[in-house]
């Protein structure tokens, strides 16, 4: 158990210092601390937003792999690259077998808990939507 939570850990604060470091890169590019308080306000939102956003898709796309919305796009590549290899169309199975074999594949490496990213990502988008409405709050002015 002990072992378990240790590699929890881990993952989030590998998933934690990705974010940051993207947070802190769409910083140095934007030039933080070097504007007003409203801008600095608008560049912590962008920061959080980008890094937030980078992790949720990257959640989305491990999901969609997992399930094996991909399988067909791999077995076109595979047979692409067979085609063009000498000798390479002997090895072809078709889609059917490719498939439960992929799938099987991926039954056998699948484990639960690796939620990291997306609660990382939905923790850092939650962080932008704060300071978005901080700014809105503090600095949008409407005139009319």
């Amino acid at each position: 158990m002990e072992k378990e939570k240790k590699s929890i850990l881990i993952k989030y604060g590998i998933c934690f210092g990705v974010a940051s470091l993207i947070t802190l890169g769409v910083f140095w590019l934007k030039g933080f601390f070097t504007d007003s308080i409203g801008v600095n306000i608008q560049i912590l939102s962008d920061g959080f937003f980008v890094s937030g956003i980078l992790l949720l898709m990257y959640a989305g796309m491990m999901f969609i792999s997992s399930e094996g919305a991909l399988i067909g796009i791999s077995f076109v590549l595979r047979n692409v690259v067979l085609s063009l290899i000498p000798m390479g169309r002997t090895k072809q199975e078709i889609y059917k077998e490719y498939r439960e074999r992929k799938l099987a594949e991926m039954q056998a490496k699948r484990t639960s808990g690796n939620h990291c990213v997306l609660v990382v990502g939905l923790v850092f988008l939650i962080i932008s939507i704060i300071f978005t409405v901080i700014w809105y709050t503090n600095f949008y002015n409407i005139t009319g």
